[in-house]
Order: C-alpha cells, then structure tokens, then sequence
C-alpha cells in the first residue's frame, strides 16, 4: 500500500520566529583572464555586483520562498549596509519588530569576488560585539509579542555577539513554554548554552571542536559526546556533501545521505538546512521526515553558486525523483502543490478507478502528457481510491502530480486555475472549456 501523501503535500504557510546574527552579503562576479603585473594574483573583470541578507538573514529568505511568515530578531547597525538589510527584509515581509538598529554597531559584510563560477576571495567587515545589557532586555520584553502564533523558533547563532546567554535562555524558555520546535544552528564550543532545543544542528567540523576529541574519534563518540554534554534530545550533523546524520538521546542513528548532481558551493547549505528543518517542524512532520526534506535541499543548494533559495517548487520537481508518492496531494494540502506549479503551463484530467479503468484509459493519459513544456495533473474523484490504483498512477512517468478527492473538480479547478481540463471516461477523453458550468456537486 502507498502512502497517501509524499511529505510535500504536507508544507503550509506558518509562522517562524528566526533569531540571529543579520550581515549582508556581497557579491562581485566577474571573470578572470589575465595575471597582475603587480602580484601573481588574478585581474577580475567586473560584471556586475549584488547583495543579499546573510546569516540569519538568509535562513528568512529560503523560509520566505518556502511561504512561511516571519518574525525576526537580530539587530543591524545604523550604517548603509544595516539599512539595505532592514529594506530588503521589508520587502519580503518580514516582521522586524524584533530587529534592533544599533549606534556606533558595525553591520558585519561579507563580500565574495567571484570570477567564472569561482570564488577567488572573501573580504569581511565586522567587529564582534557583544549585545548592550539594555537592549536585551528590550528584546526579552517584546517576545510575547514578537512569538504570537509562531509554529517554531530557528536560531541561528554566527558568534557575532548577538545571542547572548541571556537572550538564548529567555528565547528558548519562550519557546518552550508555547511548546513548539526550536532549532538552533550553534556557534563555538560550549553547548550547553542552548539546553532545551528540540534540534542542535551543528556542522562536522563544529561537532568535533564542541566534542572536544580528537579529529580520528568516531562520529560516534562525537555524537555521544555532545548529547551528553548539552542534554538535547536530537543531534543532527551536517556534513556537506556526505549528507547528513542524526543522533538521538535514546541512541537512535539516522543517516542521510545526500545525491548530488555537481558540488559548486556548499555556502549557505547550512542555512538552508535551519530553514527546511524549521518549517518541516513548524508543519509538525516527524524529525525523520523533516530531516529527509532538509537533505534534499541541502543537495539542491550545494549545486549552486553563492546563498541560494530553494523553493517549494525546486523541492517537489526533486522529492519526484526520490519517490513517486511525493507527488500525490490531498485536498487539505494545496498550497505546496501551486507552489510547485507556479508559473508552469498546467492540465488536470479527472479519472476514477471504477472497474472500466483500463490500459485504454492509461494512454489517453499518455496522449494528454505528450504537449511539451505543461504539466498533467490527475485529479482522482473518488472518495476512497483503491491504494493499488494510486500505485499505478503514481508509478507513470507522464503524471506529474495526482490530486486526491476535493470538494469537486469546479472547487479544484477554480483554486489552482488550470489551462485545460478534461474527464476521462473509458478510455475516452472529453474536455471540459468552461469549468464554471459544472454542478458544484459534481466530480
């Protein structure tokens, strides 16, 4: 029997709380084709320039482009690069209630000269600062506001001063008191600093300095290691391009490793990973599931250049190629799937697996897949398909998403707007041009 609905389905708008270090990233792309006279360096030849909110800040942008809504905590500088952070996080709709802008704080930039999808040097600008004891407490008093209807909490802790233990003991309290997931992505050596998260994520070189071990000590020994000392109950492990590992208090393991088409920059999977982990959480999938999905984001993101962000659409186009019932939706989670169609040219057929559905019918379905550049989605009338017929389907190549009995096919058709719908009938295939005529009863 398959499985309903692949994990997906299952990812809907929320709230996130995302706490952390905000820089800015910088870019300078260009190429190299010449040597200096004046030192054996390359000449880079400019391009064009960009930039993006970094450390937490890049953590809201993928959770931003997954639909979930956002509150910030962090602070800026009031400085250039501290305004073009607030004005970019504005204009994704960002909450920066919880945002501070600080006199005389430096905005910590990274920037990145990139020359032919390489990069040549990273120049940063910062000064680590520690988080003045008044504005702290500023924050700790505006969280009942800022954590009101919030889903999860992701820290995301780059060591720049901001997370105080003060403020990560008052965060973490919050949090736990709302009893929803916290997933914290740590910074330097002690641990126990961020007692009662649900997951600590650090990356492998991260886990062995906390461990305190030697670099030849078994990832085991690693994981016992730091379960023990920071008393969380789930440890994941990032380890770049070998996926990922998860080690649970009870002395569970999980082990995920990662497919990989072309490793071009592993700068940013991290954040990716906090922000996958956080709404999965925030959507209350499993560890497990929610570990499985931020592993194959990793994998998207190592796969290109700079910070990048993997979309709702990006995930769905690849969980395809991990299994076929991830394409299989249900009526109560739609929003992953239009997501996933966005900007696609699209059809829906509407089947039933009565006892005529036969090979006849699975080439008309063939025959309706075979315009290029649109997808075919078939919705499936019945109220409880048989899992053997969902099995067939999903296994064909040529459906790209199954649709699962919603309140009707004109209900359907009016949420997610397709260009041409059809009904198939034994093996006959009638299309349907004005979807507002039908009965709202019928399917």
């Amino acid at each position: 029997m398959v499985k309903l609905t692949g994990v997906i389905s299952q990812l809907e708008p929320v709230k996130i709380v995302v706490a952390g270090d905000l820089m800015l990233d910088a870019y300078v792309i260009g190429k190299a084709k010449r040597i200096s006279p004046e030192a054996p360096v390359p000449v880079v030849s400019v391009s064009h320039e960009s930039q993006l909110p970094g450390g937490a800040g890049n953590v809201i942008l993928n959770l931003r482009s997954l639909g979930a809504e956002i509150a910030a905590v962090g602070r800026v500088g009031s400085d250039n690069a501290g305004e073009d952070i607030l004005s970019m996080l504005s204009k994704e709709g960002v909450d920066l209630r919880g945002v501070l802008q600080q006199r005389g704080y430096q905005t910590s930039v990274k920037k990145r000269v990139i020359a032919d999808n390489q990069q040549m040097v990273r120049v940063d600008h910062e000064v680590i600062e520690p988080l003045p004891e008044h504005l702290e407490q500023s924050i700790i008093e505006s969280l009942p506001h800022i954590f009101e209807g919030a889903k999860a909490l992701a820290i995301s802790d780059y060591g720049k001063g901001f997370l105080s233990n003060e403020l990560l003991r008052a965060l973490i309290s919050f949090a736990n008191d709302m009893q929803i997931p916290i997933i914290a992505d740590p910074k330097g050596t002690d641990f126990t600093k961020y007692y009662g998260v649900t997951i600590l994520k650090p990356n492998l070189s991260e886990a062995y300095a906390a461990s305190g071990l030697e670099k030849n000590a078994s990832i085991d020994d690693v994981a016992s290691t730091l379960l023990e000392k920071s008393s969380v109950d789930i440890l994941m492990i990032t380890r770049s391009e070998e996926g990922i590992s998860l080690f649970f208090a009870d002395g569970r393991q999980e082990h995920f490793p990662v497919s990989v088409r072309e490793v071009k920059d592993v700068t940013g999977a991290g954040d990716t990973v906090l922000s996958i982990l956080s709404h999965a959480l925030g959507n209350s999938l499993s560890p497990i599931e929610a570990s499985q999905l931020a592993n194959v984001a990793a994998g998207i993101a190592i796969e290109k250049l700079g910070c990048a962000r993997v979309t709702i659409s990006l995930l769905a186009m690849r969980l395809l190629e991990v299994s076929h019932t991830n394409k299989i939706f249900d009526e109560d989670h739609l929003f992953a799937l239009k997501a996933a169609l966005e900007g696609k040219k699209f059809v829906v057929a509407s089947v039933s697996n009565n006892p005529e559905f036969s090979v006849t019918d699975i080439l008309a379905l063939f025959e309706l897949s075979k315009v290029e550049n649109r997808s075919l989605l078939v919705y499936v009338r019945d109220n409880t398909p048989d899992a053997n017929f969902l099995k067939v389907l999903s296994s064909l190549r040529e459906i790209d998403f199954i649709i699962l009995k919603h309140e009707s096919l004109k209900h359907l058709c009016e949420e997610i707007q397709p260009d041409e719908v059809y009904r198939l009938e034994s093996g006959v295939v009638h299309q349907i041009d004005d979807v507002s005529i039908l009965n709202p009863i019928c399917v």
